[in-house]
């Protein structure tokens, strides 16, 4: 991309429209080519202006930002950040949004809003920059025009009667943008005889548990988000909890998971570096590591030491990713065994542990 990122703001409130785009125009990569007060005023701008990301409040009157992504994604593919408030309802329509095509999203601040702001413009020209870089074409291919509403999935039943007593494969998923799509696709397709899962996602508080509660599902494993000493088990998958660390420790023949306050590890808390470093230690030769799309390196070292250590390696190809960073960086150092698309994986990860489609 050549030149300055062209940025669309949306938002229905004329105040939080200049805040944004005076905050975004602070950063000299960026460009605010035209705000829009509602969906329909910003398809228009679309078409005129041929941005390159989004910005898109979710709560709006008319048309939310959920319902416009739906009938947006499939017309006009365009990599779209949402800005997201922190209640209860304003998480859940943040998954529905993640789930109708935007790359990522951000967080409006609760409290001291005046220091709260700063701190949100600055993350918020990081993740515009980023999405900048995003592949949402798959999106034209996915969902036909005139789908305006989520496809209910068929999930398999649950297994039924306690889970396993132990197990001695670990499966390990670390992703960041665009994540929480490719690890649906991966672990609703996973059978409930499935060795124990744990997946570290960048997300912050409070939206991992209710990712972990939609995963569940949508899933024939029990999901949930971990919480300190939980057991690694087939048939569970864990999620790190957004603000703290997770990493995976042998017990005796069993696997538990920490889970503990820890300083940012390549600028992310839960980190997935800090999962597969603890995978590669107590798990080794009996894991299978999988690296999902996401900007920046987080967790390639660990993937690389996992390898060294005996454990399959699986990374997301690029044409399947939102953003081709972490599983590049994660091939770049030797860490992957297999580069696949992201319809492929769940599949591979079976065929390996043989585990019975």
């Amino acid at each position: 991309m050549s030149g300055k990122i062209k940025v669309l703001v949306v938002d229905d409130m004329a105040m939080v429209r200049e805040i944004l785009a005076k905050g975004l125009d602070m950063d000299p990569r960026l460009t605010v080519v035209g705000t829009a007060a509602n969906p329909y005023i910003a398809r228009d701008k679309i078409v005129e202006l041929h941005p390159d990301v989004m910005t898109l409040d979710i709560e709006m009157p008319r048309m939310d930002g959920v319902e416009f992504l739906r009938k947006l994604m499939p017309q006009y593919p365009i990599p779209v950040v949402v800005v997201s408030a922190l209640t209860e309802r304003g998480k859940r329509v943040t998954l529905d949004a993640l789930a109708a095509g935007a790359v990522d999203f951000i967080t409006k601040p609760s409290s001291d809003i005046a220091r709260g702001l700063n701190g949100m413009l600055k993350e918020l020209r990081g993740k515009v920059v980023a999405a900048a870089a995003a592949n949402v074409s798959h999106w034209k291919r996915a969902l036909p025009a005139v789908s305006t509403a989520a496809v209910p999935i068929p999930v398999p039943l649950k297994r039924q009667g306690a889970l396993a007593e132990s197990t001695d494969k670990v499966i390990a998923i670390g992703a960041s943008t665009g994540g929480t799509e490719a690890i649906r696709e991966i672990v609703s397709k996973l059978p409930a005889i499935t060795p124990g899962v744990v997946i570290t996602q960048h997300m912050p508080p409070g939206f991992t548990r209710m990712f972990a509660e939609r995963l569940d599902s949508e899933s024939p494993m029990e999901v949930k988000e971990a919480e300190d000493n939980d057991r690694v088990v087939s048939g569970r998958v864990l999620v790190a909890p957004g603000g703290l660390q997770m990493s995976v420790y042998r017990s005796g023949g069993n696997y538990h998971v920490n889970v503990k306050p820890g300083a940012l590890v390549n600028g992310h808390c839960p980190s997935v570096e800090v999962l597969n470093r603890s995978v590669a230690e107590h798990v080794g030769a009996n894991a299978v590591g999988v690296m999902l799309t996401g900007m920046g390196g987080d967790g390639a070292d660990g993937l690389k030491a996992m390898r060294d250590a005996g454990a399959f390696t699986l990374a997301q190809d690029e044409a399947s990713c939102v953003v081709f960073g972490m599983p590049k960086v994660a091939w770049e150092k030797g860490g992957v065994v297999r580069m696949l698309p992201l319809k492929d994986i769940a599949g591979a990860i079976m065929d390996y542990l043989r585990i019975r489609r």
